[in-house]
């Protein structure tokens, strides 16, 4: 990292090592570390007292006497070990926010736990192997009253990957690297930088296998990674707080990695089907016409838009849980949802979590019911957001549930108010991005918030097929009477009794609250926190309060926001899909949030953020949605498809656009003018471009929502990188520009300005191409795909993954609902292939009836066997075979064996197999076919 660098360099240029650990280790080294005693042995584990074992360095802050270590084998894959005081007065991370996995070993664990008694370290290494995983004897443990310091050893030049949010290479850096974890609002997603979330898991991927280790802190914390000459290779957490609660999993594939870490963060939330569609927005629409008009010109396009949404510019003044009356007008929203609604598609607006500190309903309400956060002396605390002057939310507050439920009640009612679909929300790291550390003076720093609105003005345009409200003056229509219900414009302030809010006791002394007498705005040890104005500022000049709430701020439970900094999106999540579900009982709700910690996807979807419009940005995509879906069990993520800020251009969102249809969330959104809109319909070349890939997606979209299924039954990723699929593919580790999309799909976009090839690694396997359905032998090499216009993705089909897709898309999946299946059967290299296909009604949170179809293909007869509980009119009409007797090759042909009238087509240049069958989705099936 920057801050570092000329220290760590400094005499050694040529030197291929770094010569040196970091500065913040050198006070660290006379810390004596801890004794183990009173070790006893459990059923599944053991437990031992650890005791300082000398005299007391407190560097970073008091150091602890006794802790508390456990050591649990939770499954045959998984190994807990925890090490706590032993008073239990330290944070946890809350068991409200983070629910603890089950434990259901069957006395044959894959992992063992080691230890050495003094000076105290322990290893954690493959049972059957001995190959040492964890190996803690790399730098003495140090546990204070700020400050934990744990290092373990690793082989050299590790496969390392996770620990995120960042934008950084799949494959982490393995020298002079620090991932630093803090929520921030991090405008540009830059690289080298804490994001909006927080995961602190890393997957390492070996010869011998892949495992896992994951870290239960919440505090502000850095992860070393580096290689010197003193220390050999080494990843060392540097904590701000907390316990060391650690998970460890066996693998040993990445993909069991994957699901084990599933089952301590929690599964997937499955989302409603149409979520998959494409959805279009942007920060800067000038009024709901304007809204409108981007529906209408999509439809003239014929280009399929999904769902449409709104960024604050709704709000009246930037005010959340309100309408601009003038601009966005609660009888145009009404009936703008309600076009929608009656052409099959949805609404989604943003909410942010900050309150305007303001006298309208909302604030008012949140007074009365004590939910915001507070100062030192009982007063509301007061940031800075786009509304101005603002007060936050206590997630912790006694009332929070009901005041939130309330409010999505009123605004979003289906009978009066704006009636989302789902819901997206933002700003909840929590941003406070105008005002800087200690923010003692907010009206001066909301100065300019909000922004001027944009004009007033009247529709310009005609535009057909919509409300007499949206039509220009002069039409004859009759226009709707105003509805003002949820519009407030009063200036005169409303008496509002503060008497009532009751102060957490400071720093209370309970179980798990926080030790008291931390100091917790200026910390000794400084986390490299991009938010400070300099790394250093992080400690002594309070850096970790800068632009986000103050961290000496209590809840209403005693816990302070040092401490549950990291949680507070997540905590927003939880509420508002509670609130979501309170207001449409029994449907999906579809969140996409900004700030997620460990477990958010239980909960929510996430986009990547403030990203923007360049080529980097669009590569960096790839691998954080890869990290999201395949690492942090979070699998509806993507990317702002063309980029969030600064203009984009037609290659790069012709490009994107086609990338963007191969991502589990798929949303165009950019800045305001003067930034050019980015519709996909602004260019022709991206409007073929979108079409194109929204077609191919469409048609996939059973075959998409089938691995999102799958995810949320037991983990297995809906994006796979490239070393997943080939682990003992030493080539494959560091590939982040291609993935398989489902288990079967290899996406390789050309990723460079003005290209036209791309170079894409196929493993050493059978690939189908997936336009000209061409069988291609991979040799374990990269090959070089040419001739890629700026409406061409290559795309390939593994050998041995059925496929089922729509034999048409739509222009709504609505639509695509109603269409008839193709499967689409790439014989393996080994002769065989295997596919699923999962059905139900879409949007129900519990299903009356699913359908779960295993496909299954060997030695020339394609069963359908499996569950079907969900009655659908479609069926399979066309079944097509690829590779059949080596493909191209042969000049055979087949048929079906006992159906002599069964159609069969050949294509004379693929060598594909075409069936016209009529299979309908009620009932196992079996197809046997022979050459002729």
């Amino acid at each position: 990292m920057r801050a570092f660098g000329a220290l760590l360099l400094a005499g050694a240029a040529s030197a291929a090592l770094i010569v040196r650990d970091y500065p913040s280790d050198d006070p660290l080294v006379d810390c004596p570390g801890y004794k183990a005693s009173n070790v006893q042995t459990t059923a599944n584990g053991l437990t031992a007292d650890l005791t300082l074992a000398g005299a007391a360095c407190n560097v970073y802050g008091d150091d602890l006497k006794d802790l508390a270590l456990t050591v649990t084998y939770e499954t045959d894959s998984r190994l807990h070990v925890k090490i706590q005081d032993a008073a239990e007065v330290v944070y946890q991370v809350p068991e409200s926010v983070f629910p603890r996995p089950s434990a259901s070993s069957s006395g044959a664990p894959a992992l063992k736990f080691d230890y050495k008694e003094e000076p105290f370290s322990f290893t954690v290494s493959r049972a059957a192997t001995g190959e040492v995983l964890f190996d803690t004897s790399a730098a003495s443990l140090v546990f204070e009253s700020q400050y934990l310091r744990l290092r373990t050893k690793l082989p050299d030049n590790p496969n390392l990957y996770g620990l995120g949010e960042h934008t950084d290479p799949f494959r982490l850096n393995t020298t002079d690297y620090i991932r630093t974890l803090w929520s921030a609002d991090a405008y540009g997603t830059p690289l080298g930088s804490n994001l909006y979330g927080n995961h602190p898991v890393y997957f390492d991927h070996r010869t011998t296998g892949t495992h896992g280790v994951f870290f239960l802190n919440s505090n502000g914390m850095d992860v070393f990674i580096n290689k010197t000459a003193e220390s050999g290779q080494y990843l060392q957490y540097n904590t701000l707080g907390g316990v060391l609660d650690f998970y460890f999993v066996s693998g040993p594939s990445p993909i069991e990695v994957s699901k084990q870490y599933a089952e301590i963060v929690g599964l997937p939330t499955m989302m409603p089907y149409w979520g998959l569609g494409f959805h279009q927005c942007r920060y800067g629409y000038q009024d709901a016409f304007d809204v409108a008009e981007v529906v209408y010109n999509y439809s003239q396009a014929k280009i399929p838009l999904e769902t449409m949404w709104t960024d604050i510019d709704y709000m009246d003044r930037r005010r959340v849980f309100s309408l601009d009356p003038d601009r966005f007008p609660l009888s145009k929203m009404r009936e703008l949802v309600s076009h929608l609604h009656a052409n099959d598609q949805h609404y989604v607006v943003m909410v942010d979590p900050a309150v305007a500190y303001q006298s309208y309903p909302p604030f008012e309400r949140g007074v009365e019911d004590n939910i915001f956060m507070l100062r030192a002396n009982g007063s509301i605390w007061k940031g800075v957001v786009w509304p101005g002057v603002t007060a936050f939310p206590d997630w912790f507050s006694a009332n929070i549930t009901s005041y939130w439920n309330n409010e999505f009640a009123v605004f979003f009612s289906e009978s009066t108010g704006v009636d989302i679909d789902a819901l997206w929300i933002d700003m909840n790291e929590p941003s406070n991005f105008p005002c800087n550390f200690p923010c003692d003076n907010p009206d001066a720093a909301a100065v300019g918030y909000p922004p001027e609105p944009p004009p007033v003005r009247s529709p310009p345009r005609p535009l057909p097929g919509w409300p007499c409200d949206f039509q220009p003056d002069g039409t004859g229509c009759k226009r709707e009477e105003p509805t003002t219900a949820l519009e407030v414009r009063s200036e005169a302030p409303k008496p509002l009794s503060f008497d009532h809010l009751i102060l957490a006791s400071r720093q209370a002394s309970g179980k798990h609250l926080g030790l008291p007498g931390r100091d917790l705005l200026f910390p000794k040890y400084a986390i490299h926190n991009k938010q400070a104005f300099q790394d250093s500022w992080n400690g002594a000049q309070g850096g970790i309060s800068n632009h986000t709430m103050n961290t000496d701020l209590v809840h209403q439970n005693g816990l302070v926001e040092y401490d549950t900094h990291n949680l507070y999106g997540t905590m927003m999540s939880t509420q508002s899909r509670d609130a979501m579900l309170a207001r449409r009982p029994g449907l999906r709700p579809m969140i996409i949030t900004r700030s997620t910690f460990a477990g958010a996807g239980v909960k929510v979807g996430h986009w990547l953020g403030d990203n923007l419009s360049d080529w980097p940005h669009y590569r960096w995509s790839i691998r954080s949605m890869m990290a999201f879906a395949s690492i942090y069990q979070i699998p509806m993520v993507g990317s702002d498809v063309c980029g969030f800020g600064d203009d984009t251009t037609e290659q790069l969102c012709a490009r994107w656009a086609m990338l963007g249809a191969f991502t589990p969330f798929y949303r165009n959104h950019n800045v305001p003018p003067p930034v050019i809109g980015q519709e996909f319909y602004r260019w022709p070349t991206v409007a073929e471009a979108a079409k194109k890939a929204i077609d191919i997606r469409y048609r996939l979209l059973d075959y998409i929502y089938t691995a999102m299924y799958q995810q949320s039954q037991d983990g297995s990723p809906i994006i796979n990188p490239m070393f997943y699929l080939y682990p003992q593919d030493a080539k494959t580790v560091d590939l982040d520009l291609q993935y398989f999309y489902g288990p079967g799909l290899l996406v390789a976009p050309v990723h460079e300005q003005d290209a036209t090839s791309v170079s894409v690694y196929l493993a050493n396997d059978v690939y189908y191409d997936w336009y000209t359905h061409e069988r291609i032998r991979g040799k374990a090499d990269f090959v070089t795909v040419s001739n890629q216009n700026l409406t061409d993705i290559p795309l390939y089909i593994k050998g041995g993954v059925i496929i089922p897709l729509r034999l048409e898309s739509g222009m709504t999946t609505t639509e695509v609902r109603t269409k008839d299946f193709e499967l689409i059967v790439p014989i393996g290299a080994d002769g065989t292939a295997k596919g699923q296909l999962y059905l139900d009604d879409g949007v129900s949170v519990e299903q009356k009836g699913i359908t779960y179809i295993d496909f299954e293909y060997s030695k020339g007869t394609l069963t359908a066997k499996g569950v079907f509980g969900y009655e659908t009119p479609a069926k399979i009409t066309t079944i097509t075979f690829l590779g059949l007797g080596g493909g191209c090759k042969t000049k055979r042909n087949i048929r079906v064996r006992g159906d002599e009238s069964a159609v069969v087509k050949r294509d004379e240049v693929s060598g594909a197999f075409t069936l016209t069958v009529d299979k309908p989705l009620t009932a196992e099936f079996s197809i046997q076919v022979e050459s002729v």
